[in-house]
């Protein structure tokens, strides 16, 4: 969701940097562009960065000796998040 809200935000500033040629005395639509797509791009690359960080995968291994029975236990666990898009 971060990636698209980062698309429209810097596409929203495009607009508005350099199609709209309204000129306000109380507002800079140009500045207001720029700092649109300023914004845009930061919230496109934090998007990006957190799905990498959710395509994490680890894996977990324990050996130990039961002591009642005096056998070895193996237990895994897995956890992996790849989602293909």
């Amino acid at each position: 969701m971060s990636i698209g809200a980062g698309v429209v935000l810097f596409v929203i500033g495009a607009i508005l940097a350099f199609a709209v040629n309204i000129e306000l005395e109380w507002i800079n639509l140009d500045l207001i562009g720029y700092i649109l797509m300023g914004a845009g791009v930061l919230v496109f690359l934090v998007g990006i960065i957190l799905l990498m960080r959710k395509r994490s995968s680890e894996t977990v291994t324990r050996t130990a000796v039961d002591p009642a029975a005096n056998e070895r236990v193996t237990r895994q666990s897995t956890s992996s998040t790849d989602d293909v898009i």
